[in-house]
């Protein structure tokens, strides 16, 4: 059995920057724990090759005049931003019998920058930090048992091989609802907190997004700023997603619900959106150099049966802690989610975990 000071579960941003903090707090005795064979989590960068236009389709934006503490933590890193190419008409797709309408372009305000290389950028500027053989992926975390003092972790391999972790504190660093719904607490949680957890929509779990890659940013040349919204669909929300100097891009947000998606083969879906974006921006979208499709509602490490329908997301406020009982002080929740300023988003993922570790003893 691995012994720790702190288990973390959940090798998304939150997980690893977590981790980092606690180095530099001098905190090394430590285990990250994550389910998948890389970290990651919603954060996912295609394709993945350091060094290369990579494009996301997971967490894509920041916006730096609100987010300074993201803001601060991507420059200590050392990583490049550029602006979200907003230049241009924007379209909207009424029908798919006529013609898209040009209207004047909509630019954010503050305007939202992306990471050079793709979010992922910041995943594997942060792995590079922490001790090797303090990463531990491929390991699925099923129970979580409080004895005496400290916290079993339960996890295995998905192949019947199991692994065990004692540690005096976990910060759990996995959606709420996918840590009500797929981890055995012994003894259970308080109801009340459980529920709040339960009831907490993870962000980007319903949702698909599909992403073509192309020569050059051909939309450009007609003043297009490659948005688009449609009431027709498969894509409901579309953006530019080019890297500078490199290849073009265009990712839409799926309009499809989940339920029926699963209905839909890959190839069906990826040819309707193809013909979509040729219905929008003309024969220069009909063959992309490449094209991706990331369905997060088919994401085990990210969806439960009550993510398939798009509900509210969290009010700010939900608790990440119980406030008394066996859990109370040695399981802290450090997901985006638990963030009081910014659920959901990449800065609450910073943020709520750095409340984490300030909780650690």
């Amino acid at each position: 059995m691995l012994t720790a000071r702190v288990a973390i579960v959940g090798g998304g941003l939150s997980g690893l920057y977590a981790a980092a903090l606690l180095e530099e707090r001098g905190i090394r005795d430590y285990v990250l724990l994550e389910a998948r064979d890389a970290p990651g989590g919603r954060i996912l960068s295609l394709p993945s090759r350091p060094g290369h236009d990579r494009y996301d389709l997971g967490a894509t934006w920041f916006w730096p005049a609100l987010q300074p503490d993201l803001e601060r933590m991507v420059q200590a890193l050392g990583l490049e931003t550029f602006e979200q190419y907003e230049d241009g008409d924007m379209l909207l797709e009424q029908s798919r019998s006529h013609a898209p309408h040009r209207v004047d372009g909509y630019r954010s305000a503050p305007a939202a920058l992306r990471v050079a290389g793709g979010m992922e950028a910041l995943i594997d500027a942060l792995r590079q930090r922490l001790a090797a053989d303090r990463l531990v992926t491929g390991r699925v975390v099923r129970g979580l048992r409080h004895v005496g003092e400290c916290i079993e972790v339960e996890a295995d391999d998905g192949l019947g091989h199991p692994l065990s972790c004692r540690a005096a504190q976990v910060l759990l660093a996995v959606p709420p609802r996918l840590a009500a719904s797929t981890i055995e607490f012994t003894p259970s949680l308080p109801d009340a907190l459980a529920l709040k957890w339960q009831g907490c929509a993870t962000w980007m779990a319903p949702h698909a997004k599909y992403l073509a890659v192309f020569d050059r940013p051909f939309w450009r040349d007609q003043g297009l700023s490659g948005e688009a919204r449609s009431a027709v669909g498969p894509m409901a929300e579309i953006h530019d997603a080019s890297a500078p100097g490199g290849h073009g891009a265009l990712f839409g947000f799926l309009g499809v619900p989940a339920a029926v998606r699963h209905g839909i083969p890959e190839a069906d879906l990826l040819a309707h959106c193809r013909a979509q974006l040729v219905h929008l921006f003309g024969e220069g979208a009909q063959s992309p150099r490449a094209e991706f499709l990331k369905d997060w509602a088919a994401d085990p490490h990210v969806a439960v049966a009550a993510d398939l329908n798009p509900g509210e997301h969290q009010a700010v406020g939900l608790p990440s802690m119980a406030r008394s009982g066996a859990w109370s002080g040695q399981l802290v929740g450090i997901a985006s989610e638990w963030s009081p300023e910014f659920p959901g988003y990449v800065a609450g993922a910073v943020d709520a975990a750095r409340r984490g570790v300030e909780a650690v003893q």
